[in-house]
């Protein structure tokens, strides 16, 4: 009998232990990749549905609202990612033909690598795809400089920036992400947007109306979808949350 559970690998960082696991799950009798940072379940291969659906939300109609630089070559858009995990997200941007760049920005290395060592099936596709790249830099640390989220070009614009890092605006990762969740943080991410540009979260909590409060604040438009979808563990619907601001 093949083995239920297996470690793929094992990394110390500065976060925590870092570990990314195959398992067969008998209720969804498949193979489920999970990766975890300590005791936090960070991805899993199982529930994948809203990670997706805020690619689809953020980007939807974009090309049509977004008032673009005059010049030649401005076609197509350009699109920040904040945080890799096991890729669906970022596939699910780049399924999008209006797309001209990706970005994914991902604090752990690791997780970097096992995409381009083909240890997370989503990096055959990222890293073939000649739009994506994928940077090794922590997105709040990069929005806090002042200088942005490309390395090669202090202060770029970006027509959209799609973000799945911490559990929700109040359950953090990291207590140095807090300030991204208030005004002004909120609004050093704005001025990473084109006008029309949209900003798009992903939560695991319950729609946070003081949090919709305080984008509505700085952003044009704020709202909260509830994205619903099955949850064979525990045989019901499970539901998580998508943040969309606009410029």
């Amino acid at each position: 009998m093949a083995a239920r559970f297996s470690e793929l690998d094992w990394r110390p960082t500065p976060m925590g232990e870092l570990q990314l696991r195959r398992r067969w799950d008998p209720a969804a009798a498949a193979d489920v990749l999970e990766v975890k940072l300590g005791d936090e379940f960070l991805m899993s291969s199982m529930f994948t549905v809203a990670e997706e659906e805020m690619a689809r939300l953020a980007l939807a109609g974009l090309a049509a609202r977004i008032r673009r630089p005059e010049g030649p070559g401005e076609t197509g858009l350009d699109v920040v990612v904040g945080g890799l995990g096991l890729g669906y997200t970022a596939l699910t941007v780049l399924q999008d033909a209006g797309v001209r760049s990706l970005a994914v920005v991902e604090a752990l290395d690791p997780v970097i690598e096992w995409h381009r060592e083909g240890l997370i099936p989503a990096g055959r596709t990222l890293t073939a795809d000649p739009r994506c790249t994928l940077v090794h830099g922590d997105f709040f640390a990069m929005v806090r400089s002042g200088d942005g989220l490309d390395p090669a070009v202090p202060g770029r614009r970006f027509h959209a920036l799609v973000v799945d890092i911490d559990h929700s605006p109040r359950h953090l990762l990291h207590p140095s992400h807090a300030d991204l969740y208030e005004p002004a943080g909120l609004r050093r991410l704005s001025d990473l947007l084109h006008p029309g540009g949209v900003f798009a979260l992903w939560s695991n909590d319950p729609p946070d109306d003081a949090f919709t409060r305080v984008l509505g604040e700085v952003f044009a438009t704020a709202e909260a979808e509830i994205v619903r979808f099955p949850n064979p563990l525990q045989d019901r619907e499970a539901t998580n949350t998508v943040y969309l601001a606009r410029t």
